[in-house]
């Protein structure tokens, strides 16, 4: 017995081992390149540093009251983030869902639609938006010029209340897919019996959907809940690519008002780091307060 339990003990040591030699990896990367910036980053935004010179001077908080106070533009930036995040979170869950129920009740086709809509996603954010970029610019106008087509006659980059939709139009198309995918696989797991015990009381389709689908993919709904704020919040790439923040500052969201306050205006990086700060501890309570609240409701299903 004592052999047998001194065996169980050398397992379980190794087991611990090998989890300890799979993670340490990642681990070090995190520490590296995510959590040693992000403490730095911190530090400086107390700082007047310009992203150059090794020394620089302690400011305390006046970065972050120029930020609320006197920077207009990064004010506008985060009303412009906060609308495009509401859309994108709206729009892209309940258009995915409805692609997952949609394609999960074709058998036949199934395989067919789950690809081609994945399809977008397995291309460069950047890619996509220069595609558009063309599209918007060259192939909107003439089609524009047939009648049936008239209603594409529109400055899409250029006029500030289209672009804003256009931006819209760009990240929908590459990450809708991305997120059926994971709605796709929850309803997978959602048991068939339970559907038809509400088909024999006398649910239709929509009551079917609301009082058992949904509360038995909460799980999903939390995951894509999480990583479309995520991405919206910090979105970047496609505006860069796009408008690059225009026309003027029309379009610029947050990550790129950082982005050119410490590359492209006065290297002011102490500055710029304040500001990132700020959309860090942004996305961090509201995701926070997101994931606590779909959780409960997992806890509650």
């Amino acid at each position: 017995m004592k052999l047998v339990a001194a065996e169980k003990k050398v397992k379980k040591k190794s087991g611990h081992l090998s989890l300890i030699l799979f993670v340490l990896p990642a681990f070090i990367f995190y520490i590296l390149f995510l959590f040693i910036p992000t403490i730095g980053a911190g530090v400086y935004s107390f700082t007047d540093w310009n992203g150059l010179n090794k020394t620089f001077n302690f400011v305390g908080f006046s970065n972050y009251i120029e930020a609320f106070r006197d920077d207009a533009a990064f004010r506008h930036s985060f009303i412009f983030t906060l609308k495009y995040t509401i859309f994108i979170f709206v729009i892209q869950n309940v258009a995915a869902l409805g692609l997952a129920l949609l394609i999960e009740s074709r058998i036949k086709s199934k395989g067919f639609f789950r690809t081609i809509f994945f399809m977008p996603n397995m291309i460069s954010l950047i890619i996509s938006s220069l595609m558009f970029s063309f599209i918007f610019t060259n192939v909107f106008p003439e089609l524009s010029k047939q009648a049936i087509f008239s209603v594409l006659d529109q400055s899409w980059i250029g006029d500030p209340k289209v672009s804003f939709y256009s931006i819209l139009i760009v990240s929908l198309w590459q990450g809708i897919g991305y997120m059926m995918v994971i709605y796709m696989a929850a309803l997978q797991g959602v048991p068939k019996q339970l559907k038809e015990a509400a088909m024999i009381d006398g649910a239709n389709a929509f009551q079917r959907i609301i009082h058992v689908v949904l509360p038995m993919i909460m799980h999903a709904i939390t995951i894509c809940s999480f990583l479309t704020l995520n991405g919206a919040f910090k979105v970047f790439d496609v505006v860069y690519a796009l408008t690059q923040g225009g026309p003027g500052t029309s379009t610029q969201v947050m990550a790129l008002n950082i982005y050119e306050e410490a590359f492209s205006n006065n290297f002011r990086f102490g500055y710029a780091n304040a500001k990132a700060m700020i959309l860090f501890l942004v996305v961090l309570i509201i995701t926070l307060i997101q994931v606590r609240i779909l959780k409960r409701k997992e806890v509650e299903a």
